[in-house]
């Protein structure tokens, strides 16, 4: 009998989240149905945390998606947010900093967009932004990006042809109110998924396992003889406390499972390149012991997103190779297990090889990816 109750929960359970899955949002006040959109993620990757009060309809990704690219956001409707984050770029640019309207430099470097459902901690280098639709509507009224107010964007929308009737379609008023315009650019924001990398599409985090179990057990001949570049760089990457050790995973991933498929610890920490007066994370929490701490990037799409670091000041990969493995003197990060202040032991063949395990994490169809392109 027990068994015979717990088909019919089962087969309840399932009927009632087909339902939920199929069920069309409904926009009462616009008197249409919104269709839900569905993030595809792996399923080695944990669940991203969901907005409750934003959920992503294609009507709303759609808006999100002109409003991305649109040059209105600005005060002179000369840049968008895409000017600063560009696809072919991994939405980043190429620029140390960044210019705005006026021609005035940013202080920090433009940083890259994907898998951004999966921060918790804050966004922009300095975690000053809780999420994702508050972030969108910063660089807007930034004096030195867009330099524009939100009440003048919400002018210009209002005056425009075509969008009173989109956003009344997503949200039900034309009436436009700011935070309609963070929704909605947030929504495009979280579709802006990267995880079809060689690494993904070779399966690498099992190949560690494998590697891994026999080196922890002695058999310190396997990383010499493991003939892919990619595969020797990936332990140089991932195995602590190895004499070819890079220790890459303090901060981007301890092993490449579950949410560690990130490359990132979503965290803070002291990269060593304290560039004053920009004190990092202290300037935003205004708490002494975050001076010179920024949010670990994910190393995903490094390929595309040079230079590197928050100062934009290494300007390609092998520079951030040397940088940890030449010895960082001004590192003072409590929370690094390692002691970066010393050279590491990694031989120029161990450079190489986990220069190339880095190169693994490219997507390239993410940056062709037709869906995140200019409408």
């Amino acid at each position: 009998m027990g068994n015979i109750y717990k088909t019919l929960f089962l087969a309840v359970f399932i009927w009632l989240a087909s339902c939920r899955i199929d069920k069309r949002l409904d926009n009462s006040s616009s008197n249409k149905t919104l269709t839900p959109y569905i993030l595809d993620y792996p399923l080695e990757i944990t669940a991203p945390v969901v907005s409750i009060d934003n959920p992503l309809t294609e009507e709303g990704i759609a808006l999100g998606r002109k409003l991305f690219y649109d040059k209105i956001l600005s005060a002179n409707n000369t840049q968008a947010c895409a000017t600063c984050h560009d696809l072919k770029f991994g939405f980043s640019d190429t620029n140390k900093f960044s210019k705005g309207i006026d021609g005035i430099l940013g202080t920090r470097n433009a940083m890259p967009l994907f898998n951004l459902d999966w921060k918790i901690h804050g966004f922009f280098w300095d975690g000053r932004s809780p999420n994702m639709e508050a972030q969108a509507l910063q660089p807007i009224q930034n004096p030195i990006e867009m330099h524009e107010t939100l009440g003048g964007v919400v002018a210009k929308l209002k005056a425009h042809p075509e969008y009173p009737d989109l956003f009344k379609q997503v949200f039900g008023t034309a009436d436009i109110k700011p935070e309609m315009v963070g929704k909605a650019i947030a929504q495009f924001e979280r579709t802006m998924l990267s995880f079809n990398s060689t690494f993904d599409k070779l399966n690498l985090n099992q190949k560690y396992l494998s590697y891994s179990h026999k080196i922890l057990n002695g058999d310190t001949n396997s990383f010499h003889q493991i003939s892919s570049s990619v595969e020797r760089g990936m332990l140089v990457f991932y195995m602590a406390n190895q004499r070819f050790s890079a220790h890459c995973s303090h901060c981007h991933g301890s092993q490449p499972r579950g949410k560690d498929l990130l490359f990132t610890d979503d965290r803070y920490h002291n990269n060593g390149l304290v560039t004053f007066p920009d004190s990092g994370r202290a300037s935003f929490t205004k708490n002494p012991y975050d001076m010179g701490f920024f949010i670990t990037p994910s190393l995903r799409n490094l390929a595309y997103t040079a230079p590197y670091m928050h100062d934009g000041s290494l300007k390609t990969l092998k520079d951030v190779i040397d940088h940890y493995v030449n010895g960082v003197q001004n590192l003072t990060d409590p929370i690094t297990k390692t002691d970066f202040s010393k050279p590491l032991p990694l031989t120029q063949s161990d450079k190489d090889d986990l220069l190339n395990f880095l190169l693994s994490l490219t997507d390239s169809s993410f940056i062709d990816n037709p869906a995140l392109k200019a409408p």
